[in-house]
């Protein structure tokens, strides 16, 4: 009912933050020093306003909340979110005046372009006190873009805190309310206490759903990590540790609607399974590298997910979103013909998308593509299993009013085949990361 456009997540709404900040900093009732705490929606603004520098700005709380609209929320790989999107859309429809319409928006923008870096914050200007919550849990939505923020913005002060649990639910609950009384007391009241002696980063490394443990760290990414390359294996299905010799293929149904019957889409995947030998602890970002072909098409979307199975084949189950409790270890997601990297921000472990253009598969050629899988903390014992799902449509799929990232319309066609062996060195990159000495 205010004055004015709504506009969702971009430049002008920061600024309107920034004014409101500044207001607030200088009445009467006010020392001066105001902070910003929230999740989701209440948390992604807080790296825009943050980046306007307003000066009676004196701390912020993103408890989860991604920062680039278009990778994070509106084109997961460059496959348009098409499921949560127009339920948000409708939420949030009530103004006035007029309203930015997001799903017109993503027809017009298909690609990442000015009206997309608006809604990307500058993360070098934000230099205030910052405690940053994130959750593995949050595959789709909140947590890559969480733990890019965290790592890029200038805050000389800055906690990170990762866990495996609900949003909603981890914000309430009464030690994370005394987290945030202490940050604020120490930075907006200048209380003198144990803030600055808080482990910089504390994670969560979770063994199932709602159970795991957590501990102190010096810095996101771990610094001791040891990247190490499992290549896929179609002859049977499997994760090798050494490259395989013989060439052979994984091939699947990939439709583009999703009205045909569940019990059809189970068939239409390929898998690849490794056994651990030892306890193994996986924190950190994946990455699927794949030689592909589309028969029948010249172009695919790519689903995965990496899931754990126990020492007796039956699935472990996580807590996904923010009401889901059957979720995978990560997601990744890639339209191949968005397949073109950054080679500037691009590492071995999380390749950065340009989606800048599209690049068409040309017929009987197999292409190399590179799939971000979101990062996850996790320990698998031995005899346990990690899972490689492949497909071409989500993997987890639920009811309508369950709100979370979907992708039921596809540009799949025909057939996707998986090279492996040879010269295609598709393989699975996963974050060892070593017992502290």
């Amino acid at each position: 009912q205010s004055e004015g456009d709504a506009t969702y997540w971009g430049h002008e709404e920061a600024r309107d933050g920034h004014d409101l900040i500044e207001w607030a900093g200088v009445q009467e009732w006010s020392n001066g020093k105001i902070g910003l705490s929230g999740v989701s929606y209440l948390a992604i603004m807080q790296w825009l306003i943050a980046a306007t520098q307003p000066p009676h700005l004196a701390a912020i709380n993103p408890w989860e909340g991604l920062s680039d609209m278009y990778r994070e929320f509106a084109f997961h790989g460059g496959i348009p979110e098409t499921f949560f999107t127009p339920i948000w859309q409708k939420s949030i429809s009530y103004s006035v005046n007029r309203v930015e319409d997001l799903p017109a928006m993503m027809k017009e923008h298909p690609l990442f372009d000015d009206y997309w870096a608006t809604k990307v914050a500058d993360f070098s200007r934000i230099n205030v006190p910052a405690f940053v919550v994130a959750s593995w849990a949050d595959q789709g939505l909140h947590l890559r873009g969480t733990l890019h923020a965290f790592d890029r913005i200038a805050s000389k002060d800055k906690w990170l805190v990762v866990h495996g649990r609900k949003k909603w639910e981890n914000y309430h609950q009464p030690d994370s309310v005394e987290k945030q009384r202490a940050f604020f007391d120490r930075f907006l009241k200048g209380i003198d206490n144990d803030v600055p002696q808080w482990p910089k980063v504390r994670l969560e490394v979770r063994d199932r759903y709602y159970v795991g443990k957590s501990r102190n760290e010096n810095e996101w990414p771990l610094a001791r990590t040891k990247y190490k390359k499992l290549f896929l294996d179609a002859r049977n299905g499997s994760l090798k540790t050494a490259p395989i010799k013989a060439h052979s293929q994984a091939r699947y149904d990939a439709p583009g609607d999703e009205s045909r019957s569940p019990a059809a889409y189970r068939e239409e995947r390929a898998q690849f399974d490794y056994v651990f030998r030892e306890t193994t602890e996986l924190t950190g970002h994946m990455k699927l590298r794949l030689w592909v072909e589309a028969v029948g098409a010249d172009d695919m979307d790519l689903f995965i997910a990496i899931q754990k199975f126990d020492q007796h084949d039956k699935y472990v189950p996580f807590a996904a979103f923010s009401a889901l409790e059957d979720g995978p270890v990560a997601l990744g997601w890639l339209r191949a013909s968005h397949r073109e990297l950054d080679v500037k921000r691009s590492t071995p472990q999380q390749p950065w998308l340009l989606h800048r253009r599209q690049l068409k598969l040309n017929p009987g050629v197999p292409t190399p593509v590179e799939i971000e899988i979101w990062p996850s903390g996790t320990r698998f014992t031995a005899g346990e299993k990690l899972r490689v799902v492949v497909q071409g449509s989500d993997v987890y799929k639920y009811a309508r009013w369950i709100v979370l990232a979907r992708h039921p319309k596809t540009i799949n066609a025909g057939a996707h085949v998986i090279h492996t062996g040879g010269k295609y060195d598709s393989h699975l990159l996963i974050p060892v990361v070593p017992h502290k000495k």
